[in-house]
């Protein structure tokens, strides 16, 4: 008789596969489930979106709120002064994670204990709205697209970050790239910056999404309508649009032709949005999956290596 093999790996059951792609199946709609209600609603007719009766399939086809929002100029501009941020602050973002973070790893940087404890210090502590207001009117950055830039390309927690990751790299890579004759930016670009893609990629994407919603800070510092990015117009379209469908509902005096204006923009106030939510968040989406190895690995490693 052949004698079983302890240390043979058996399979697992298929009623236990069923249960756990099940599971899974389950989980991942319910991740999906609210983005699709948001399109399904977005593109309905605006009495089913009002009432909420749109569970899976849109009811109707309606493009009245997708119209009248791309073709407003204003929205164009709004999706340029985002890029713009996104792109700079991100960029901006890398170069000063990678240039700060590289030296706190050097054995040669003198007092390297008080420079940790100097950059850790600003994580937990800050001035505030209005020191960084007055920082702001007195540097001259108010209302220009520096009021924007500049606060988004540092973050201590992103150095700190970076820092964790590059002590993880050998210290001889850098010890044999400086007996060739590599200087420290060499070091840093050819040796550092290749090894680290995965770190990047997670906060090139934290910082993309964090200005692409971002809408306070330019409340606060931009009043130039052509400056302000994408969420912040947004907002204001929905709370003039819900405004207006107020007082045109408010100002009816009873009449049917009145009545059924103000009934019409309420319901494109409510259905306007889902549109906005749709708008806003496409492009995000769109430029996640190239990024999401990246990002899976980075965070993995920053939580095992920190």
């Amino acid at each position: 008789m052949s004698r079983k093999n302890p240390n043979h790996i058996k399979n697992g059951s298929v009623a236990a596969d069923v249960v756990i792609y099940a599971i899974l199946l389950l989980l991942a709609l319910i991740c999906v489930y609210p983005m699709w209600y948001v399109i399904i609603m977005s593109i309905s007719e605006p009495i089913h979106a009002q009432t909420l009766d749109v569970y899976l399939l849109p009811k109707g086809l309606y493009w009245g709120s997708y119209k009248d929002t791309l073709s407003d100029a204003k929205v164009w501009t709004a999706y340029y002064n985002t890029i713009i941020y996104a792109g700079v602050c991100c960029i901006g973002m890398l170069i000063t994670c990678a240039m700060a973070a590289y030296p706190l790893t050097s054995p040669m940087l003198v007092g390297k204990k008080f420079w940790v404890i100097f950059i850790l210090i600003p994580m937990y502590f800050g001035g505030g709205l209005i020191p960084t207001y007055i920082i702001m009117s007195k540097l001259g950055m108010y209302n220009s697209r520096w009021a924007i830039i500049f606060p988004g390309i540092v973050s201590m927690w992103y150095i700190i970050l970076v820092r964790t990751y590059f002590a993880t790299i050998p210290e001889d890579l850098r010890e044999s790239a400086r007996i060739d004759g590599a200087n420290n930016f060499q070091i840093l670009w050819n040796v550092y910056v290749p090894t680290s893609k995965p770190i990047f990629a997670v906060i090139a994407i934290y910082t993309i999404v964090a200005q692409w919603n971002s809408w306070f800070a330019a409340s606060i510092y931009l009043t130039d309508e052509k400056l302000q990015p994408l969420q912040l117009y947004l907002r204001r379209l929905l709370i003039l649009q819900q405004n207006l469908a107020n007082q045109t509902q408010n100002g009816a005096g009873g009449t049917s032709d009145s009545e059924e204006l103000a009934q019409k923009m309420i319901l494109s106030a409510d259905q306007l949005k889902y549109t906005m939510i749709v708008v806003a968040t496409l492009p995000v989406m769109v430029v996640y999956p190239f990024l999401q190895k990246y990002f899976v690995k980075g965070v993995m490693v920053g939580s095992l290596k920190g």
